[in-house]
């Protein structure tokens, strides 16, 4: 199912802990994958990669395939004492256009690649570089901090870590985080009229269940 800029802009801006709890608690890769830059959001259809660890031949061919605005994803198995990604492919997948980029394992040249605005997930920096002659597979299903993500899944990324949305869920998804911020707003009103969150949240029943009163 095609997913068009608009809504990729939208799941962007309402972030990823409010598409986590309006798709019902799940889509979330694990906390370990972390921002390069914490400011920096991105969201787009994934585009996998699945490579060996210590070798990012398939990263290369993947970029020959890239479209603008895709995620790039990339299964390196975790593997944190290489890093598969530096500089100058960021400088490549800023010219094709990428939204950025999803490592599960390291990548290199991290001030540069912070200097240069792209948005990088990874589990960590290593200085090691990689070798280029390992076969691997490009937009097939891969799995990734708990979550599998096929080819064409929305991924969401913000200071709080990554969401997966299913390209077939979009539209449900967007209306459902709509309705989480439109009730927070509500309860944020409450908050500034003097309500207590278990008032707003009508926790008495549950406290009370465990004799907390």
């Amino acid at each position: 199912m095609s997913v068009n800029a608009q809504q990729i802009e939208r799941l962007k801006a309402l972030g990823t802990a409010t598409i986590h709890e309006a798709q019902g608690q799940k889509g979330a890769l694990d906390a370990g994958l972390k921002p390069l830059d914490p400011t920096l959001r991105m969201a787009g259809p994934a585009l996998t990669v699945d490579i060996r660890p210590s070798d990012n031949l398939m990263i290369q061919y993947a970029l020959t395939k890239a479209k603008p605005g895709d995620v790039l994803v990339v299964d390196a198995k975790g593997f944190l004492e290489a890093g598969p990604w530096g500089d100058l492919l960021t400088l490549a997948a800023q010219h094709i256009g990428l939204a950025g980029l999803v490592v599960n394992g390291s990548v290199r040249d991290g001030n540069a690649i912070i200097d240069m605005g792209f948005p990088v997930f990874c589990r960590g920096l290593s200085i090691k570089g990689t070798n280029k002659n390992q076969p691997g597979q490009v937009n097939v299903p891969v799995f990734i901090g708990g979550v599998q993500i096929n080819p064409g899944d929305i991924v969401v990324g913000d200071r709080d870590g990554l969401v997966v949305v299913a390209s077939n869920e979009v539209d449900n998804v967007i209306a459902k985080s709509t309705e989480r911020e439109e009730k927070e707003e509500r309860i944020r009103i409450g908050i500034k009229d003097g309500k207590t969150m278990v008032e707003l949240l009508n926790l008495g029943d549950t406290l009370r269940r465990f004799g907390i009163q």
